[in-house]
């Protein structure tokens, strides 16, 4: 079962048993738990019918008794255990599992890795109740999961600003939210989001920003690359050296890529490089101002300097001093 099936069926009320609810994305995982904390019963049920438990303070003795608990004037009781991959006889919950008790609603929260299958406990969920994997989304998807989430709530927004929250607040899909929803309170439904809009709202510069970083080195424009290191420079909390080079190491590995592709079509090209084709571009226009033999050699820089922002070979050196060599060796 996905997420919408899922979310679909707690919204219809079709309740199962026992979820386990796994992955190494933990947004989904928080979603499904904090929906069911907050609709399967009523603020009254509440009182006496739900209880929230840390897999760290709990095992799995604890758990069944609390599980074979009837309901007190409710139809269910709600068990929801976070962080259950705590608990340390988890395998232990399965006899509960193949004989649930029907009016317990047995939630158990796995984050940050994937249950193994092949055991007996997954295997009795999958019988008996709901086996929900969240699985990673990986960065080149972020920019049209956004655009997703944000036509869900009624909002447009272009391909530049969602590639800026993607530069500024990576994969961390709960920070994106939670970004985007501070934003969308001040306009109106219906408004395309753009980056004049997430500057205002959120903090991140449009014309200082690793996007523009990126065009900048691209097309060679040492003054415009200048001014916006400075600009990372007196705001190293929110522009770090090890954020930046990390995004600019995948740039430049992709226009390597891109140099050797035998089909460089627009639509294959960017399949290739798992990017976007309105930004293929950007690609492209580095690929012919850079040669083959130097963007390997920009990419051995950029894990130079990598160990020196992580203090290997470099003793005193800040940030904003580092960015300034970095940048003037990858122009020269």
């Amino acid at each position: 079962m996905n997420f919408d099936q899922l979310i679909r069926n707690l919204k219809h009320q079709i309740y199962h048993p026992v979820y386990l609810l796994h992955g190494e994305e933990s947004y989904y995982i928080d979603f499904v738990s904090d929906y069911m904390e907050e609709h399967v019963l009523t603020e009254t049920e509440k009182e006496f019918n739900q209880t929230v438990l840390y897999g760290r303070d709990v095992d799995a003795p604890t758990i069944i008794n609390y599980a074979k608990r009837y309901p007190m004037m409710a139809n269910y009781q709600v068990l929801i255990i976070k962080e259950a991959q705590e608990i340390k006889d988890l395998e232990a919950l399965t006899a509960y599992v193949q004989q649930p008790l029907s009016s317990t609603l047995l939630v158990l929260c796995h984050k940050y890795g994937k249950v193994d299958r092949r055991k007996s406990l997954a295997k009795a969920v999958d019988k008996h109740g709901i086996l929900f994997e969240s699985p990673r989304i990986y960065d080149n998807k972020i920019p049209g999961w956004i655009e997703q989430y944000v036509k869900n709530l009624h909002y447009e927004i272009t391909l530049k600003a969602s590639f800026m929250l993607t530069e500024f607040l990576g994969n961390d899909l709960s920070k994106i939210t939670n970004e985007i929803r501070k934003l969308i309170i001040n306009v109106p439904e219906g408004t395309e989001i753009d980056e004049n809009l997430v500057e205002k709202y959120i903090g991140i510069s449009k014309d200082f920003n690793v996007f523009e970083l990126q065009k900048a080195l691209g097309t060679k424009n040492a003054f415009k690359a200048n001014q916006i290191i400075s600009y990372f420079g007196s705001n190293p909390r929110e522009n770090p050296l090890v954020k930046v080079i990390p995004i600019l190491f995948s740039f430049f590995s992709k226009v390597l890529l891109y140099q050797h592709l035998q089909d460089k079509s627009r639509n294959n090209a960017a399949a290739a490089l798992a990017v976007h084709p309105f930004f293929l571009q950007d690609y492209q226009t580095t690929a012919r101002n850079y040669s083959p033999a130097k963007v390997k050699a920009v990419i051995g820089i950029l894990r130079e300097y990598d160990l020196k922002s992580k203090g290997i070979d470099n003793v005193s050196a800040t940030d904003g001093e580092l960015m300034k060599e970095l940048i003037f060796r990858i122009l020269h």
